[in-house]
């Protein structure tokens, strides 16, 4: 990976262009159990046997809820402009309906006041996997009734922030929440069932748009979006384009088709025919689907090689999960994205890298420079691409990896807590001083 010291340079973006980080609620928080929260799918999952690496639980996390104002403090000290983080659905709607609890939103509250009070815009996601297991219990994302569900946890929210954040992303990678919870049983709720991840697809992308249009319908001032992991996939030859074709299928247009055009691709709903799998729409479910949107988030980590009947190839530089660095595939899904589909502003809402500790976070370092690069590369070619968010502010929960993967910008002693920023934190600073 080239780490030259000769760009990109923040002065090659406009005044305009946000510079961030990201979080996630289950992944920093902890406080499981206090002031009102109820479990989540991941508090359950977690005491799964062999579910998460280590048998590691967000029990504790890395304690934000009790160390936020440390926390705000470093974000300011990075000199970003945004902090994007998202609400924990139990902590604020414990059972996942009814009225909401108090307590939980005020922790939002303080969090969005101690922001602006340092300079620094929320940025809020309202979904990032933590659905209360009360709904799970009555069904999950594959019945329809979890998206009306979500759309009023959504107004909860909403009317106790709207009057300070003006960034609303509903729903983080539905593509992982349907296939790794509900296909693959490699996150909560751990179930294995084709056809109900299909519907989970469908009935994420009705509880974002409902969400959008009730959010708007109540302040039309304020800029809504939903944040997509984008996996571009590569045919490794020829003769691998029919496996290149049906991953580009069902893991980014079954998501950009219906929320930018209005309908799924003809060939997924030929797939799904073939597998017996009926999607479960419903007459105006397209256009609840397709509400306008004032922001894409994209979330980017690697472009994929694929084969036929194989798994994908791992070829060249990889981070600590074995994931490939292509800097270069971020700026041909820009341009792809800025060519095949209407016009919509685009945020690079996650990307980063796990990378062992040493050799002064020079991998991380290289892997953000070169990130932003491509960026400035996707620009430079008309993508209107405006802001780039680090993946991530703290090292935490990384899911069912559990603590072991390092993608902060930040370290966490697991033992005291303890925040110690990285090299590539200093980085980042000085890149958006200079």
């Amino acid at each position: 990976m080239t780490t030259d010291a000769a760009g990109p340079s923040a002065a090659d973006f406009p005044g305009s262009f946000r510079w961030g980080v990201a979080t996630s609620a289950y992944q920093i928080e902890g406080a499981a159990a206090q002031h009102g929260r109820t479990p989540s799918i991941w508090d359950t999952f977690c005491r799964v046997p062999g579910a998460v690496a280590g048998g590691d639980t967000g029990d504790v996390a890395c304690d934000h809820y009790h160390r936020m104002p440390e926390d705000v403090a470093l974000i300011a000290g990075l000199g970003v402009d945004t902090y994007r983080f998202s609400v924990s659905w139990p902590r604020v709607q414990p059972h996942g309906r009814g009225p909401a609890n108090e307590r939980g939103l005020d922790f939002y509250d303080r969090l969005v006041d101690a922001l602006l009070s340092a300079g620094v815009d929320p940025w809020v996601t309202l979904y990032h996997w933590d659905l209360p297991q009360a709904l799970e219990d009555a069904g999950g994302w594959p019945e329809r009734d979890t998206a009306h569900r979500f759309a009023d946890y959504a107004m909860l929210v909403f009317d106790r922030l709207h009057d300070r954040v003006t960034s609303w992303t509903t729903l983080n990678e539905p593509w992982c929440v349907a296939n790794y919870g509900y296909a693959d049983g490699v996150h909560a709720p751990g179930r294995r069932n084709r056809e109900a991840a299909m519907h989970a697809v469908h009935h994420l992308l009705l509880a974002h748009g409902e969400a959008v249009t009730r959010m708007r319908a109540a302040r039309a001032d304020r800029a809504y979006g939903i944040t997509l992991n984008l996996t571009p996939a590569v045919p490794r030859t020829p003769a691998d384009r029919e496996a290149a074709r049906r991953a580009d299928g069902f893991g980014i247009r079954m998501y950009l088709d219906p929320l930018l055009l209005g309908r799924y691709p003809e060939d997924v709903r030929a797939d799904l025919e073939r597998e017996g799998i009926e999607p479960p729409v419903r007459a105006d479910d397209p256009e609840v689907i397709a509400a306008p949107l004032d922001v894409l988030g994209v979330n980017y980590y690697f472009t994929e090689t694929v084969r036929s009947g194989a798994a994908p190839v791992r070829e060249g530089a990889t981070t600590a999960l074995g994931w490939p660095i292509t800097p270069a595939g971020l700026t041909d899904l820009l341009v792809r994205l800025h060519h095949d589909y209407p016009p919509v502003p685009i945020v690079i809402t996650e990307n980063g890298g796990a990378f062992a500790p040493g050799q002064d976070d020079h991998d991380r370092i290289g892997f953000l420079r070169e990130h932003i690069r491509a960026v400035a590369a996707a620009r430079a070619r008309g993508v209107d691409v405006r802001g780039y968010f680090v993946w991530t502010l703290l090292d935490n929960f990384e899911w069912a990896h559990g603590y072991a993967p390092a993608f902060g910008l930040v370290s966490v002693d697991r033992a005291t807590l303890r925040r110690t920023p990285k090299r590539s934190a200093l980085w980042y600073r000085d890149f958006l001083k200079g």
